[in-house]
């Protein structure tokens, strides 16, 4: 058994060795595939994660063709005006697109979109400078904003970085903020735990024609006070999943279980999972999503290197394979490729 990271209130580490104890063949290899979430960074608090390591992983053998930047608290800027630090987050990630725009990394395009961290609860001016920095920085790639709002009661159940105030979304302040995210013309990233599920519900009635996505499948619990529970928080999980899809406006990113929020404690094992492991594991959660939004409203995601603590990226992927290959052809451009690239409005496809 591995041990987990000492800080456990954020992820568990990576272990390469016990990584490559299993490898497998790619299933359907020519699966175009746009990975509709994953972070770089290169800080001392986490292992670095840059494109070298992304194109080491990538090279397990899917066909990725793009993929969408997501914020993590990386290469903020360390001066200047404080509602404007977080660009350099858009600055750091729309270089590295540059990057692979240039075609000496292979066809692929990492970074085709970014998600920036921004605070929309900042004053109407203050805002309106920090989404325009943002665009400016972002080079045309800045095609949404993600402001995590993950928070529970339980010590036990938290993410990485500073911990958001309950009732987020629905504060004067930030729907002032995200009214002006929508007239700007860009997504919104939600980042919450299974029972703040309908808090998104309630902003995507409250703004129909924005385009909201849920992060890693609405963020099931299976730590803390559902720790040998998931029977419990599979019911809440299912009853909120299936009620918010009725919102024409909120799609769901598949992907996030392997993070320890979910409790699998793969990581944990003395050798890694298969994909058919995986696949089992996580079906009841992908399926249900793609029962009640449909493909053209899911989309995989790798959250890598989150991800990484419990399984390889290639393996990852061919569970994705796995849980689809019951869809059609149509449905499987869908989660794989087409969601994503309409959500984020890619140019890829």
């Amino acid at each position: 058994m591995r041990a987990a990271d000492p800080d456990v209130a954020a992820h568990p580490s990576i272990d390469a060795e016990w990584l490559a104890r299993h490898g497998e063949d790619v299933i359907d290899p020519a699966r175009r595939i746009v990975d509709a979430h994953h972070h770089l960074w290169d800080r001392s608090r986490s292992p670095r994660y840059m494109p070298d390591d992304l194109l080491g992983d990538v090279g397990s053998g899917h066909n990725v063709i793009s993929t969408v930047f997501v914020e993590s608290r990386a290469s903020w800027r360390q001066g200047g005006p404080e509602h404007l630090r977080t660009v350099g987050e858009t600055e750091f990630a729309n270089g590295m697109a540059a990057l692979a725009a240039s075609g000496d990394y292979g066809p692929i395009r990492f970074c085709a979109g970014i998600v920036a961290n921004i605070d929309l609860r900042l004053p109407e001016a203050l805002l309106a400078e920090a989404l325009q920095a943002h665009r400016t920085a972002g080079g045309g790639r800045l095609k949404g904003v993600r402001q995590v709002a993950a928070c529970h009661d339980s010590p036990d159940v938290r993410v990485s970085g500073p911990i958001p105030p309950p009732g987020l979304l629905a504060s004067p302040e930030f729907r002032r903020g995200f009214r002006m995210l929508s007239e700007a013309g860009l997504g919104f990233d939600a980042w919450v735990y299974h029972p703040q599920i309908p808090e998104v519900a309630s902003l995507a009635d409250h703004f129909p024609e924005s385009r909201i996505v849920l992060n890693h499948c609405g963020g099931p619990i299976g730590i803390g006070p559902y720790a040998n529970q998931r029977a419990r928080a599979m019911k809440e999980w299912d009853a909120s999943i299936r009620d918010i899809a009725r919102r024409e406006n909120v799609f769901v990113k598949l992907g996030g279980l392997g993070m320890r929020l979910g409790g699998f404690e793969l990581y944990r094992r003395a050798r890694p999972p298969g994909s058919d492991e995986l696949a089992a594991l996580w079906s009841p959660y992908f399926n249900t999503c793609i029962e009640a939004f449909g493909a053209s409203r899911c989309m995989f995601e790798s959250n890598f290197p989150v991800e990484k603590s419990s399984c390889s990226y290639g393996v990852l992927w061919n569970a994705f394979k796995r849980v689809a290959s019951g869809a059609t052809d149509v449905e499987k451009e869908c989660l794989f490729s087409l969601t994503a690239s309409s959500f984020y409005r890619l140019d890829c496809i």
